[in-house]
């Protein structure tokens, strides 16, 4: 979906959808990439969550998953990669019919959350949009739901009986992102390949899960969500309500008023490590901001 953020700047979301049949257990992603790479990671990360892989998945049509669709006439044809990678897994790949929203009913449901989410466009960040996808998810997994008179959280475990084991470790490196650990410092900002990255400063102190895919940062806190960064060559990057924040926590001011001493002094800082490196024979700015 076409997503306006809270700094003017639009951009195309996509949200990756997992429903499991019985329990209607939904996991939702949200992604500016829909690479093979990050469908497999999720799909990865989604097994390791629900604790199994299940017999069969059922997907849509597109083109991680198919050279050519399935049609009324036509089986379709999966394309060689994500054959293997289910194969790999231990599941039978189930394309849909496509133009038959309804043969995926299940999942094409719960993505009414979409209008949801677009009623926050022009008022969230990236990050913010993330954590709101995430609060939705959780609520969803933890409500009851009278179609079909369930709460997924608990008919998960249910279901569980049915998966199949996970493959080794071996099988799933080739398929997952790394995930590492790093601290974030007193300046709420945490080192990638000797360049800092903020994040929200109620994270200094604790160390956040760390994953580099599509030339971006991811950071969860106990695999939520906390902040995505593109990758620069920058020194600092910071996303500017990061440091406000970071501000507003001594400086007695207004928002309005921390907002413009933010803004200065990102300007002034950027100034600074843009001087440095022209004086190294660098042309590369020494600061990022980012809403």
């Amino acid at each position: 979906m076409t997503f306006v953020l809270k700094n003017g700047e639009t951009v195309v979301i996509n949200i990756f959808s997992f429903i499991m049949s019985y329990s209607r257990f939904r996991v939702y992603r949200l992604s500016l990439s829909k690479t093979q790479d990050v469908l497999f990671h999720l799909m990865d990360e989604i097994f390791d969550i629900i604790g199994g892989v299940p017999e069969t998945v059922v997907t849509d049509n597109m083109k991680t998953v198919m050279d050519e669709a399935r049609t009324e006439y036509r089986q379709g044809k999966v394309n060689n990669r994500f054959y293997q990678f289910s194969k790999d897994y231990g599941f039978e790949v189930h394309p849909c019919i496509a133009g038959r929203p309804n043969t995926k009913a299940k999942v094409e449901s719960p993505m009414r959350i979409l209008d949801e989410l677009l009623a926050y466009s022009g008022e969230l960040s990236y990050d913010e949009l993330s954590m709101k996808l995430a609060a939705i998810n959780n609520r969803e997994n933890k409500a009851f739901h009278q179609a079909y008179q369930g709460i997924p959280i608990l008919d998960l475990e249910n279901e569980k009986a049915s998966l199949r084991p996970l493959p080794p470790q071996s099988i799933r490196k080739q398929y997952s992102i790394s995930t590492t650990d790093v601290k974030v410092n007193t300046s709420s900002m945490i080192s990638y390949k000797s360049n800092s990255y903020s994040v929200p400063p109620e994270y200094i102190g604790k160390y956040l899960q760390l994953q580099v895919y599509d030339n971006q940062l991811h950071l969860y806190y106990n695999m939520v969500p906390v902040t995505v960064h593109i990758i620069t060559q920058k020194k600092m990057n910071y996303h500017v309500n990061h440091y406000e924040q970071i501000l507003s926590r001594t400086l007695p001011h207004d928002n309005d008023k921390i907002a413009m001493i933010a803004k200065e002094n990102l300007m002034n800082i950027g100034a600074r490590f843009s001087n440095d490196r022209t004086r190294t024979a660098n042309k590369e700015p020494g600061i990022s901001q980012t809403e």
